[in-house]
């Protein structure tokens, strides 16, 4: 499959050489990397001043999107990562709904953290993008729902657009803004599952068609604080199901929300359910409690590889505390599970990774080069987030991946 990769003039870099690119076309699909204000450089413009990043940050996102022949108008998604309270999550809301105009209407997922890779930085924000036959706009369904939060006119709570479905974030605010259950992590994920159902089957789809799964609750760091709500949501996925990444932060913007999940789905034009390949490769490592996912997805030409970490079959970290070795690892354990499609690291568009750290190039830096040595020249888009903890003790790293393959094996 023709790829084509971007790295506009006068863009923003890191510190570090790297592999990595800001964006990659791949087919009908565009993946963006998380876009900063930095400067070529590598360091923080504005600091602190979360407006004037946002309004940085997107400009970069639509020069890596020009580069690439499209626009604004073609956004299906974007995810924001950002440092604040609920209060500045609605003001990026409506900077970011200002910036791209009514037109466009992607679903949007907010997460809101203590602090991001570098000191001083606030936000970070990537984008996923499609494109038509022939360079055209590609027709989709953008929908609000009634019973969902609130959102500008910019912003759909859910999009279709040829087949592949993406939803915004799925929690239990009201549309009132009010939280169902405050505090209560269980019932909580009750109301989100069945509000997957409704967002789903409002563009003609079901649980069985979600491919990939992102989900964050308020943890810290151990087995028993994430095993409860991922069997609650588990009992709504068939075996072999859907491929995960979930991460736990310490709060949430708004402090009585407790979790919250979005997904990715793949439903025929005509209604009828895709073809799928699920896989879990023989002796691939596990979970302290069963659950019905897989390590991978493959419907079409798209591969998502769940949040792959170092860790043995019976849920043991592997390497615990070296941040160099578990990244080595669950860089092996990505090239496991793409090889169980005929595919390989060159077949990525997009790896985003979560790493346990804070706003320090060091840190970062530390599973970055790694990250970068495992590809050739050009590299997928990329994205980083430190994150507290991650879901087990002496996990320091989780990497997911998107690949494109234009035909399955």
């Amino acid at each position: 499959m023709q790829r084509q990769y971007s790295w506009p003039d006068g863009h923003w870099n890191w510190p570090v050489r790297l592999t990595h690119k800001h964006g990659v076309k791949a087919g009908k699909f565009i993946f963006t990397g998380g876009q900063v204000d930095l400067d070529p450089q590598g360091n923080v413009r504005h600091p602190n001043d979360i407006e004037q990043q946002c309004a940085s940050s997107m400009e970069y996102l639509r020069c890596v999107l020009v580069d690439l022949g499209c626009g604004f108008d073609d956004l299906v998604r974007l995810v924001v990562y950002f440092v604040g309270d609920a209060q500045t999550e609605q003001q990026l809301l409506e900077q970011i709904g200002n910036i791209i105009g009514a037109n466009p209407r992607p679903v949007i997922n907010m997460i809101g953290l203590p602090e991001l890779c570098y000191p001083q930085m606030m936000i970070e924000i990537e984008g996923v993008a499609m494109r038509g036959e022939e360079e055209t706009p590609l027709e989709r369904t953008c929908l609000q729902l009634p019973d969902m939060p609130k959102l500008p006119s910019a912003f759909s709570h859910v999009v279709q657009g040829d087949g592949v479905i993406f939803t915004g974030d799925l929690s239990a605010v009201l549309p009132s803004g009010d939280v169902e259950a405050p505090g209560d992590v269980q019932k909580q994920t009750e109301i989100m599952m069945d509000q997957l159902g409704k967002t789903l089957a409002a563009v003609g789809a079901d649980y069985d068609d979600v491919l990939k799964l992102n989900a964050y609750y308020v943890g810290d760091g151990t087995a028993e604080n994430w095993e409860t709500p991922a069997r609650i949501r588990a009992g709504y996925f068939k075996d072999l199901g859907p491929t995960p990444t979930g991460m736990t932060v310490p709060y949430f913007p708004n402090r009585d929300v407790m979790t919250k999940i979005y997904v990715t789905a793949m439903r025929g034009q005509a209604g009828a359910q895709l073809e799928k390949k699920h896989v879990w490769p023989k002796g691939h490592w596990g979970w302290t409690t069963p659950l019905p996912y897989s390590h991978g997805t493959l419907c079409g030409s798209l591969i998502h590889v769940g949040g792959q970490v170092s860790l043995t079959a019976q849920a043991v970290v592997i390497h615990p505390g070296d941040m160099v070795a578990q990244t080595r690892k669950a860089m092996e354990n990505v090239r496991r599970v793409l090889a169980e499609f005929g595919a390989d690291l060159q077949d990525v568009v997009k790896v985003t990774t979560f790493y346990q750290g804070s706003a320090s190039a060091e840190a970062l830096h530390e599973n970055l080069l790694v990250r970068s040595r495992s590809y050739t020249e050009p590299g997928p888009a990329t994205t980083g987030i430190p994150m507290p903890s991650l879901i087990y003790k002496d996990m320091m790293i989780e990497i997911e991946v998107i690949a494109v393959k234009e035909s399955s094996p």
